[in-house]
Parts: structure tokens; sequence; C-alpha cells
């Protein structure tokens, strides 16, 4: 019986020595869009916009099968009290505005693509392609133009999915001709340049649209060793 009660306990401790539990496994999460409560733009809270290559409000058209059916003009500004618009000279931190200004002039119902059973409407929207360095969440429309536009100043809802700023016509999805709709959003991070990274959806179609947007984000730079 000693013998016994001297052995068991050893060969206790080998299996739990030999046998480790597992590392548990993170599983990735999907980060689910996001709605934001647009608001809206205050003029008189902007300073000076920056003068680009193009002046200070760069304007491209947009194009559908080979002919133009409206412009974008767009800017970016500085805060309020900003005399000049200098993002070397500005301090780290400062929030830049970003403007779009759409005017549609004449855009005519897509095709359907899905045969006769297709009754849903096709969204109206607007969208940036790419994730928007460094958005800091202030984002809206005007509220007037989306009355003439679409019958409704509050006919725009706001999204952020995986970076990307949506801005979606959740009433009816038609454009009144020849209005003009502003869309903006604000970013601690200056514009590189003009870029293709916008899209614009309506009655079916999708077009392509240039704009200023934001540089990336620098990577932290690791602390200098002792």
């Amino acid at each position: 019986m000693k013998r016994v009660l001297l052995i068991a306990p050893l060969a206790l401790a080998a299996c739990s020595q030999s046998e480790p539990e597992p590392t548990p496994t993170p599983s990735p999460t999907v980060a689910e869009p996001r709605t934001l409560v647009p608001a809206e733009l205050d003029i008189d809270s902007l300073g000076a916009k920056i003068e680009g290559p193009q002046g200070p409000e760069p304007e491209a058209p947009l194009m559908l099968g080979g002919g133009e059916i409206g412009r974008i003009v767009s800017y970016v500004a500085c805060p309020e009290g900003v005399k000049e618009c200098l993002p070397d000279e500005m301090p780290q931190g400062t929030v830049y505005t970003f403007v779009h200004q759409i005017t549609l002039d004449g855009v005519s119902a897509a095709e359907p693509t899905s045969g006769p059973e297709v009754v849903e409407a096709p969204p109206t929207l607007f969208r940036t392609t790419e994730r928007a360095h460094g958005f800091n969440g202030s984002i809206g429309y005007s509220r007037s133009q989306a009355q003439t536009a679409f019958g409704s100043e509050d006919a725009v809802g706001v999204t952020v999915d995986d970076g990307r700023l949506i801005w979606r016509v959740t009433g009816t999805p038609d454009w009144q001709q020849g209005s003009t709709v502003t869309f903006w959003w604000q970013t601690t991070q200056p514009p590189a340049g003009p870029a293709d990274a916008f899209l614009l959806e309506v009655m079916g179609n999708q077009i392509s649209a240039m704009g200023p947007f934001p540089a990336e984000e620098k990577p932290a730079e690791a602390p200098a060793a002792n």
C-alpha cells in the first residue's frame, strides 16, 4: 500500500505536464456598417481653402456613356480663423473639412440587370471608394439643397462601412435635374491631391468622380533606443 501511495502522485504529474491545453485561436471580427448623424455645414466655421494646382475649388466632369451629365466641385478648408491654409505649416491634428458640390444636369435610368422581376428602385448615393484616412466622425450635407433635390431635408442618411463614407438617399431616389447637393466630412489628414476615390450612383448608373482625398496616416515612429 505504501508503494502505491508514492507512485500515484508522480504518474498524475507526468500526465498533466505531457498534455498542455491548446491555446485558443482568436477569430477575426467583421466590422458592421455604422450609422452616423449627419449635420448641416456651417460655412462660417471654415477658414481659408487650400490652394492646389487647379485652384482652391477644383472642378471635374461627371461622365456617363461618353457624355457629361453633371459636375463635381470640391474644396478643402482649414478651421475658422486660418487666413492661409498651408498644410505643411499647420500643427499636427489640424481638422480639415472636405466639401463636394454635385450638380446633375441630365441622367436617364439604366436598363435593369436581372429581368422584369426587379421591382426595387436602385439606390441613389454618393460614397468614397477608399478608406477616409483620419476621419474624425463629423459628416453631413446641405439640408436646404436636399429639400430642393429630393423633396425632403432629411432625405439623406450617412453610414461608414470599413472606413468608407456613404451618403444614401433614404426616400425618393429621384434627383431633381439641375439641382446641386453639397456633401462634407472632416479629417485630421491633409489632402494628398486629387484622386479617383468617389462614386455616384443614381437611377441605376454608377459614375466615378474625381476630387481631393486625404493622405494616409504615417505609422507611429518607434522610440529611439538609449
